[in-house]
């Protein structure tokens, strides 16, 4: 049964089995030779599932990395703690521009409910959120280290939400917050595999509005492979202000810049270049991993609270995610 903690503990025994080393994001990032996993948990919701997930991890001699939430569904400070003593990293999953959005749009009615007129203009509208969500995050980031350290961070997608909250980094530095890594920016995705099981499957860019290797803002650069030719990259994003597209989009005046990915072969299905290959179920992973058929450097990201032996909870994840799935397809689609 896939999405199990037994199917778990299976592609965990079979890639150590071919010779790679686990890593949290914190030591991969900073470089790590030989064949390695970056193992990222992204805890969107039921933090129990996490620590059941450091459970299995901890036993085997597996250390990864946990990403929080600060809301309600994700925050737990006793799970928190237990999964930072055995040994896992902690993070921060912001998600700061979303918060600041809704602080902004409750304003604005009272604003106008007091008749003191309207919101910012659309000029102004992106830093305004902007500055508003980076108080946000130095606040929830000071209240998460006062449990743990922490030293990397990672956007959560918030589908719903019209802000990326990436775009913090376009106006300040999170190398000043004493951050030293986010995943989307500090990971060269055209040198590592990036697999996710956003959508309960591990091909899921039908319906993955932002949990992508194949750009971090919305736009497009031109630029030239290595035999010269010019491609055409699109970032998988979102738009801004009044969700106009941004075009020709170089990150020359952000201040922190990412890694660009190049795909020289662009297809509606085709999220990496070869000899990168693409896998459906876990059982294709492990297949692959155990025909040596994966490439050295992997940064995986799992959702915990998809994963359980536990056949009701199993089988209301399935149908919640494939409502979900549907959704959030439309939702691309009209975009």
């Amino acid at each position: 049964m896939d999405f199990s903690l037994v199917t778990y503990k299976m592609l965990l025994s079979t890639l150590s089995d071919q010779g790679f080393s686990f890593s949290p994001v914190e030591k991969f990032i900073s470089g790590i030779k030989g064949k390695t996993i970056a193992l990222r948990h992204d805890v969107d919701r039921l933090p129990a599932g996490s620590l059941d997930f450091a459970g299995i991890e901890h036993e085997t001699g597996i250390k990864g990395t946990y990403y929080f939430r600060v809301v309600p569904g994700s925050w737990n400070e006793r799970i928190i703690r237990e999964i930072a003593e055995m040994g896992h990293e902690i993070g921060y999953h912001y998600e700061d521009l979303s918060f600041a959005w809704a602080k902004l749009r409750v304003k604005d009615r009272e604003r106008r409910a007091e008749g003191k007129g309207q919101r910012a203009k659309s000029g102004d509208l992106e830093r305004t959120v902007v500055n508003i969500g980076i108080d946000s995050f130095n606040q929830n980031l000071e209240k998460l280290r006062k449990l743990v350290p922490v030293k990397t961070i990672c956007m959560h997608g918030s589908p719903l939400s019209r802000w990326d909250s990436r775009l913090l980094w376009k106006y300040y530095d999170y190398h000043d917050f004493g951050i030293i890594a986010e995943p989307y920016f500090d990971t060269d995705f055209n040198e590592v595999l990036y697999l996710t099981d956003t959508g309960r499957c591990w091909d899921g860019d039908l319906y993955n509005i932002r949990d992508k290797a194949s750009g971090v803002m919305p736009g497009t650069l031109t630029t030239e492979d290595p035999s010269g030719r010019k491609i055409e990259e699109k970032s998988e994003g979102e738009d801004y202000g009044r969700r106009e597209r941004r075009t020709n989009t170089d990150y020359s005046d952000w201040k922190v810049k990412p890694f660009i990915y190049r795909n020289i072969n662009p297809g509606p299905r085709n999220a990496y270049p070869e000899p990168f290959p693409r896998f459906h179920s876990t059982f294709d992973i492990i297949k692959a991993a155990g025909g040596n058929k994966l490439p050295g450097k992997i940064m995986m990201t799992l959702h915990p609270q998809r994963w359980t032996d536990r056949m009701l909870p199993w089988i209301r994840e399935l149908v919640f995610q494939n409502m979900k799935n549907m959704a959030k397809y439309f939702i691309v689609k009209m975009r």
